[in-house]
């Protein structure tokens, strides 16, 4: 028994397979991926340093409820460049979100955000009552 194949040639090979091949070429710059993040600790506070090059501090959105840490971005870009009869447009759509479970000894209250040289920084002051105290001595009656 003969099988039937059809042999699919495209009808315009240069105009859809040069789209084809500049999406595969681009295609990977868009994957999505998380900033790096360190985390610091030291006597007074914890710190966090979140590297986002090329964004803006009014991107972030930065939120704290019930001990979670929840840092947060959206960014959409569009773009339209006409050409004679021709009108190409792109789009491009960014977002992450990111969302530390703080330990009880951190006081939420006082977190303070800065954003600098592309390196969103979090300082997030422990409470009193976790700080290390000086040792006291102990007079004997």
């Amino acid at each position: 028994m003969a099988t039937l194949v059809r042999n699919f040639a495209p009808v315009f090979p240069t105009v859809f397979g040069n789209l084809l091949n500049d999406f595969e070429r681009v295609a990977p710059a868009y994957q999505q991926s998380f900033p790096a993040v360190n985390v610091l600790e030291n006597e007074n506070a914890f710190k966090i340093e979140l590297a986002a090059p090329g964004l803006k501090k009014e991107d972030f959105k930065v939120n704290v409820h019930e001990n979670t840490l929840t840092i947060s971005t959206e960014k959409k870009e569009e773009t339209e460049e006409t050409v004679g009869k021709y009108t190409r447009k792109e789009f491009n759509f960014s977002s992450f979100k990111r969302s530390f479970t703080l330990p009880k000894t951190v006081d939420t209250d006082k977190i303070v955000a800065t954003y600098i040289d592309g390196v969103l920084g979090l300082e997030l002051p422990k409470k009193e009552e976790a700080k290390p105290k000086e040792p006291r001595l102990i007079e004997i009656a």
